[in-house]
């Protein structure tokens, strides 16, 4: 799955800048981890995604 690198990178680095960005507590990063995943309906990719722990 190829995946936009310079924001899978950015926010596998640094996950709670997503957070940050949106005037939200850095610390609710903790409980998300940062995945690429793909849906399978017509093959709808998500490049990247903050999922709950």
């Amino acid at each position: 799955m190829k995946t936009d690198t310079i924001f899978y990178r950015l926010f596998q680095t640094f996950p709670d800048l997503l957070f940050e960005l949106i005037d939200f507590p850095s610390e609710l990063a903790n409980f998300y981890r940062f995945s690429s995943v793909e849906v399978k309906q017509l093959s709808f990719r998500i490049d990247g995604v903050f999922l709950p722990e």
